[in-house]
């Protein structure tokens, strides 16, 4: 689904190929996916994450298992969110996809 995804800074950066079929596509429709795992996460914080804007799913809070699957439609105006509550401290972060490959 890609290769080389990296997260520096307050990039990602990296190659999506467009899938056009699959269980993702299935659900979603056809497009570039970036698949990521959450590690290192504050034990005890909850964690929402998600691409600003997004096609209605908003942040959503991880699971247990810490992934999750983003579709892109626009790298140049889609950022990626990720809030952390821990106690009453909220922490933002903001990444920018304008650096990510997309291909056919």
């Amino acid at each position: 689904m890609q290769e080389d995804l990296v997260v520096s800074g307050n990039r990602i950066t990296g190659t999506l190929k467009k899938l056009t079929e699959g269980t993702l596509v299935h659900d979603w429709g056809e497009g570039y996916f970036m698949a990521l795992d959450f590690s290192n996460l504050t034990p005890g914080a909850t964690i929402k994450v998600g691409l600003d804007p997004s096609e209605g799913s908003g942040l959503v809070e991880l699971d247990e298992d810490h992934n999750g699957v983003f579709k892109v439609t626009n790298k140049n105006t889609q950022n990626f969110k990720v809030v952390s509550t821990l106690g009453g401290d909220t922490k933002t972060d903001v990444y920018r996809l304008n650096g990510l490959t997309l291909e056919e």
